[in-house]
């Protein structure tokens, strides 16, 4: 972005938010927490509110990862006892959970927006540079979710191609973060970890070098800061989650539970992970070496209950759902062709050897803009409603070369090929 540009959008912050928020002014929008919350959760608390704020004034995502990045560290320097719940508001030993510092959530996040609103008009006078992308192509990311017939929406889903930013990791690798959590037994689980998992990938010393390590501790970190919420709070609910981290070539990924992800490359679904289900062999094992057993009653379930035998939160079935992240790595060669998460909505209807000609059929459809990649991933939620999924659905579709590379690739295979999806071999990652 050039200068001019960084100072037009600053001075739209400036206008959107003319000046500091009072003290019984409400937030313009309502923060992930309405009770208290830790010093641990702080970070992922402000940086969620922060980004959901800009994202409505169509702030670039650079600027805006650097704005909420600036404000948190401003924030994280501050004398914070303002905001310190009453004594008789924390957390007794009754509770069998360590004595915590909490804070109260709305005095605290008009306290992050009217710092994150200082540093904006500080770099509207004196704009700071933004670094440009060192790659050529910019991964593009496409995300349709729908209730569908479900009573409630339960997933929850993030993008972060500003991952290195947001988080101050000035080592010169570029990092883009992907994730999507389907919740189960109500919202929070899926609500806590799209707001935490990151955060606490970040503050992993094994980042750089060992990316499936610290995705295992950070999703360890995650259920046990879930613990001490869902004590405060009572909460009871799970999720499971599928997350990636594309570190320049490298492409960790972890998941928990029956949520997948999978990559395509040159047409061909590259098999990257075996989501967590009960039935499975080694997890039915897993279990029944732990005391508990896998039954079935309309699908297999663990102890009866949850039909995940891995997710954060579930705890009044921990061990036997377990919260402990399984993780692959692969390097990419330039040649993919795009990344799909999803959650099992979408898979229980459509097998992933589907996905390249549905892909293709979208990008060549010819409506609108469906070569640039728009509409791709709701037109993958509108097949699987279509072909009987009753279940929440979300797809996120990350492009890793440009959509009309992909459409023209796949023309070439089809008119030297008979079309039909047996044209699309599923190999495993090992093979690349």
């Amino acid at each position: 972005m050039a200068e001019e540009e960084v100072r037009s959008f600053l001075r739209r912050l400036g206008e959107e938010f003319p000046s500091a928020l009072g003290p019984e002014e409400p937030l313009p929008l309502r923060p992930l927490s309405r009770g208290p919350i830790s010093l641990e959760e702080l970070q992922g608390e402000s940086l969620e509110l922060g980004l959901r704020l800009l994202d409505t004034w169509s702030t670039p995502a650079e600027l805006s990862a650097l704005l909420c990045q600036a404000a948190v560290a401003k924030v994280l320097q501050s004398d914070l006892s303002p905001f310190h719940c009453p004594p008789e508001t924390q957390p007794t030993q009754e509770q069998d959970q360590d004595q915590v510092q909490l804070l109260q959530s709305e005095p605290f996040q008009r306290f992050f927006l009217n710092t994150l609103r200082e540093v904006g008009m500080a770099w509207h006078r004196t704009p700071p540079t933004l670094s440009p992308s060192s790659t050529s192509f910019v991964p593009l990311c496409f995300t349709h979710a729908i209730r569908n017939t479900r009573r409630k929406m339960e997933d929850r889903h993030l993008a972060l191609a500003q991952f290195s930013q947001l988080f101050n990791l000035q080592d010169g690798v570029e990092r883009r973060y992907y994730a999507v959590f389907d919740g189960h037994g109500g919202v929070d689980a899926a609500t806590f970890a799209s707001a935490h998992l990151q955060v606490c990938l970040s503050r992993q010393p094994e980042l750089r070098s060992d990316a499936a390590a610290a995705f295992r501790h950070a999703f360890q970190l995650t259920d046990r800061m879930f613990r001490d919420k869902a004590r405060r709070e009572r909460l009871r609910s799970g999720s499971t989650g599928v997350a990636v981290l594309i570190q320049d070539q490298t492409l960790t990924l972890a998941w928990l539970g029956d949520s997948q992800a999978l990559l395509v490359s040159q047409g061909n679904v590259v098999h990257l992970m075996e989501p967590h289900k009960p039935e499975r062999e080694d997890e039915r094992r897993r279990v029944e070496d732990l005391g508990g057993c896998v039954t079935f009653n309309g699908c297999w379930r663990v102890n009866g209950t949850y039909a995940v035998s891995r997710a954060i939160g579930d705890f009044d079935q921990k061990p036997y759902v377990s919260g402990e992240a399984d993780c692959c790595t692969t390097q990419l060669s330039g040649v993919e062709d795009y990344l799909l998460l999803a959650c099992d909505g979408f898979f229980d209807t459509v097998t992933p050897a589907e996905v390249p000609q549905l892909v293709l059929d979208v990008l060549g459809g010819g409506e609108g803009d469906a070569a640039t990649g728009e509409g791709v991933a709701q037109k993958l939620v509108a097949h699987a409603r279509e072909a009987g999924s009753s279940d929440n659905i979300t797809v996120m579709v990350v492009f890793l070369r440009p959509p009309q590379s992909v459409l023209a690739q796949g023309r070439v295979a089809s008119a030297t090929t008979q079309p039909g999806p047996d044209n699309y071999n599923t190999q495993d990652a090992s093979e690349q």
